[in-house]
């Protein structure tokens, strides 16, 4: 906690040093949240019965100082809380509070550059995302939250609508994205995205450099060895009467880690919305994910295949479903959620049905709670 203090002292001096005075200064100040309650119900957990509640205040400070010049700030917490129980004498509980946003931007009529802890995101994919190296979304969490990175990124558009994405990461002690191995974090991280038009739609190259924390690694005789990963990606999207998408990453490391020294993921996408009732949207990928000592060996994979479904019935409410098979393991994963907007707040109805055995990618602690079928009903709040 004193770390982030720390943080949070050094962004207001930066913000207080950057000169927000003046007689034709134009401030915004404004305070959100979001409040969630869930109850969440599955006959084959351990403890069958979990309840809990979430809110994430938000504070919002923006100074203009020219008609294109904008300095603001965002700091936001997750405040959390659960308790599960069997109906007998067992239970469990946990919570936190934590920072969820901290930061301070920069921003031009071309160009924008914003520091502290904040959500990095790009790709052209839509729900299994190889280039998800910095978050971790789950598509069936209709609050698409996820933690973000302590770090620095900077943003430059052209007129023909190449841009180009710089960034440095430091401070990060947890998982990020699909990472299987702990950064150092008292290493800066780094790495670039350059994102240009191509005809029908747009391409990008992505790269990341980064230490592995080898004394977190089991294998005790890569403590102290300098590993390093370096990590590339590749996405295209394109819009020829249906949606279609490519984006592959590859993460190699300097010295020989078994199944882990390459890592490449690739995803095929597409999705199309067809003139039924109010419009039937169709999202179809299929996903390889592969780690080896060789790259490109293709001996060591996983496969993955994804149908979503979203009908909206009426203007407010909402019936999604989501289905993966897991060719590898010969599994089927199947979600439901149906949404339902009030005027101050949203409900929503989420119901699965998991093999056992749960092998979808996730860094989620909880991600046992889905294995076998239940059903989840949650309450959000907007202010």
């Amino acid at each position: 906690m004193n770390s982030v203090i720390r943080k949070l002292y050094i962004l207001i001096l930066i913000f207080y040093q950057a000169g927000l005075t003046g007689l034709n200064a134009q401030d915004t100040i404004s305070f959100s949240g979001q409040l969630s309650l869930y109850s969440h119900y599955n006959p084959e957990n351990q403890l069958i019965w979990w309840n809990g509640g979430r809110y994430i205040p938000q504070f919002n400070y923006g100074y203009r100082f020219r008609e294109h010049n904008l300095i603001d700030l965002e700091a936001s917490a997750n405040i959390f809380g659960n308790i599960g129980w069997n109906f007998s004498d067992s239970g469990a509980s946990n919570g936190n509070i934590k920072p969820y946003r901290l930061w301070l931007r920069y921003s031009a009529r071309q160009f924008e550059l914003r520091a502290g802890l904040q959500k990095i995101n790009f790709g052209s994919a839509s729900i299994l995302r190889p280039l998800m190296w910095f978050d971790q979304i789950d598509p069936r969490d209709p609050l698409k939250l996820t933690d973000g990175a302590w770090g620095i990124l900077a943003r430059y558009y052209f007129l023909n609508n190449t841009n180009i994405w710089l960034w440095g990461l430091y401070g990060n002690r947890n998982l990020k994205g699909w990472e299987s191995m702990y950064s150092d974090w008292e290493i800066p991280e780094y790495g670039g995205r350059i994102q240009t038009s191509v005809p029908k739609g747009e391409a990008a190259l992505s790269y990341h450099h980064r230490k592995v924390d080898g004394n977190r690694l089991t294998d005790t005789t890569l403590h102290g060895d300098r590993i390093f990963e370096n990590r590339f990606g590749f996405d295209l999207k394109m819009d020829a009467v249906v949606g279609l998408w490519l984006e592959a990453s590859w993460s190699a490391h300097n010295k020989n880690l078994g199944l882990r020294t390459n890592q490449e993921i690739i995803n095929a996408g597409i999705d199309y919305t067809f003139g039924i009732g109010n419009g039937l949207t169709l999202i179809y990928e299929q996903l390889i994910a592969v780690m080896d000592e060789d790259p490109w060996r293709f001996k060591q994979s996983a496969t993955f295949s994804l149908v979503s479904l979203s009908y909206p019935i009426g203007f407010f409410d909402n019936l999604s479903a989501l289905v993966y098979y897991d060719w590898t393991n010969n599994k089927v994963y199947n979600f439901l959620n149906w949404q339902k907007q009030f005027n101050t707040f949203t409900f929503y109805v989420m119901g699965y049905l998991n093999p056992m055995d749960y092998r979808i990618p996730t860094h989620d602690a909880n991600e046992i709670l889905y294995a076998g079928y239940g059903v989840q009903v949650m309450i959000v709040l907007n202010h």
